[in-house]
């Protein structure tokens, strides 16, 4: 069963996600990034370039000829992915490919309509029996 995993409170979506792809990169694990729009993407596209700070994480869109063997993908158009191990979701919907992966993570900010959505996405997945883990990036515990 996948097992998803919820960072909250975050201050940037976008740099916890690079962090975090660039984070499971290292780890060996292929990372597919869903992202809501062409705009998302091609920032997170930029900020994999400088993450780390000393380096950059490789990676390409679904398209691209090398995706096969690119450790991260990143995604605006719902490409089916090349593989099933880490998805992160950027999207505002839980994606629909999102039961063949073994890991999830869905981002979410301090902003109270990701935070409506977000509340959405946990439910759906709890509510078809997945087990979900929280982690407050925000550092105050608040909920």
């Amino acid at each position: 069963m996948t097992q998803i995993d919820f960072y909250t409170h975050v201050e940037d979506r976008l740099r916890v996600a690079c962090t975090l792809a660039a984070k499971a990169c290292r780890q060996g694990l292929r990372v597919f990034v869903c992202c809501p729009d062409r705009d998302t993407a091609q920032r997170f596209d930029r900020m994999l370039w400088t993450t780390p700070a000393i380096g950059f994480t490789p990676h390409c869109g679904p398209r691209d000829p090398l995706a096969a063997v690119t450790p991260v993908i990143v995604d605006h158009e719902g490409i089916d992915p090349p593989h099933d191990e880490v998805l992160l979701n950027l999207a505002e919907e839980a994606p629909a490919c999102y039961s063949r992966f073994r890991r999830l993570v869905e981002i979410v900010s301090r902003d109270e309509a990701d935070r409506a959505q977000a509340r959405d996405r946990f439910r759906h997945y709890r509510d078809r029996g997945y087990e979900i883990r929280t982690h407050d990036l925000g550092g105050s515990g608040e909920r």
